[in-house]
């Protein structure tokens, strides 16, 4: 199910909670509001669908794939730059993750 993009900072900025086995339909509605949003997105996290779980859905150029509960273990080169968001505006990013 296609769902809304959720804009309230407030909510944005809570700390997700892993994501479980009873997930799968958030898993879904996430892959679903990024194909209905892929002229202006190539990702999103389940927050952005009002839901606190550590789940993102990413276009890889063919496919869009769900990641459950990522982990970052590495970063480097970070740099200021603009970036399109549908929930947010402006962002640090790094060159690698």
């Amino acid at each position: 199910m296609i769902r809304p993009v959720m804009k309230d900072v407030v909510f944005l900025n809570q700390k997700s909670e892993p994501a479980t086995e009873a997930d799968k339909q958030v898993v879904q509605d996430l892959l679903d509001t990024l194909k209905a949003n892929e002229e202006g997105c190539v990702g999103m996290a389940a927050n952005m669908i009002g839901i606190r779980k550590r789940i993102i859905a990413v276009s890889i150029g063919f496919a869009n794939i769900a990641m459950i509960n990522p982990v970052i273990v590495k970063k480097s080169g970070m740099y200021e730059t603009e970036e399109g968001c549908l929930s947010l505006i402006g962002s640090t990013q790094y060159h690698q993750i």
